[in-house]
């Protein structure tokens, strides 16, 4: 009878062993420890300075060096952080990482630039790479959301323009302020940061100390939508 009954319980025990539930259970677990993770990461970054880029290494390794200097936002000419939300992302504040009026804009005019927020911008520079690819979309669609969660909208400009190209090898507005206009960044005037936030679809194709008519177009009209921000208070959630 003990045999018996060692022989059924073995049986039921092979019968309740489900592989798919087995497999369920541990692809959750990987998710949800890989999400714990990725959230740690962000809220450290929330106020230490993140590490230099994967875009940075490639280009230090294919150039031999970078120009890179973190610098606090506060020590960063407040002109600058409203020119780049007027170039790149004008709806910054009313945003929770994705701007769907933007988004819906993009995808009835065929095109996709504008409908990529700061905030989407400032993930893909940090934590991802760059080029085009769904799993690079699908990891920034997950990140976004984290970042706006855990930093203030400040402290995504101040990585933002910490970690952007600007031209060849020249990474961040401390580097850039100085290549460019030979100036600190609190120094820059409305025209320099309506040209450095001007050249940034295009940081190796373009000059902010030379610019050609298209680009000086461009920035006479981000020098005129920063004035405005400022006006309709659309700088509120990252001015001081």
């Amino acid at each position: 009878m003990a045999k018996q009954r060692t022989k059924g319980r073995s049986a039921k025990s092979v019968r309740r062993f489900r592989p798919l539930a087995w497999v369920r259970r541990w692809v959750l677990r990987f998710v949800a420890i890989s999400v714990g993770v990725v959230l740690l990461v962000v809220a450290v970054h929330g106020t230490v300075e993140p590490p230099r880029t994967f875009y940075m290494g490639q280009e230090e390794r294919r150039l031999g060096r970078i120009d890179h200097i973190w610098v606090p936002l506060a020590d960063v000419a407040p002109v600058m952080a409203r020119a780049l939300v007027a170039a790149e992302d004008a709806n910054f504040c009313g945003h929770w990482g994705f701007d769907m009026t933007a988004i819906r804009t993009a995808i009835e005019e065929g095109y996709g630039r504008g409908a990529s927020t700061l905030s989407q911008q400032t993930v893909k520079n940090v934590y991802l790479w760059h080029g085009r690819s769904w799993l690079r979309k699908a990891l920034e669609a997950v990140i976004t959301p984290l970042v706006e969660l855990v930093w203030t909208k400040r402290r995504i400009i101040e990585v933002y323009l910490n970690v952007a190209e600007f031209d060849e090898g020249i990474f961040g507005i401390e580097a850039a302020a100085n290549h460019y206009f030979g100036v600190p960044p609190d120094r820059l005037s409305a025209v320099q940061a309506a040209r450095l936030a001007a050249v940034l679809p295009d940081p190796k194709g373009r000059s902010a100390s030379k610019p050609g008519p298209d680009l000086r177009r461009r920035a006479a009209r981000i020098q005129d939508g920063a004035a405005t921000i400022r006006r309709d208070g659309r700088s509120a959630c990252f001015e001081d």
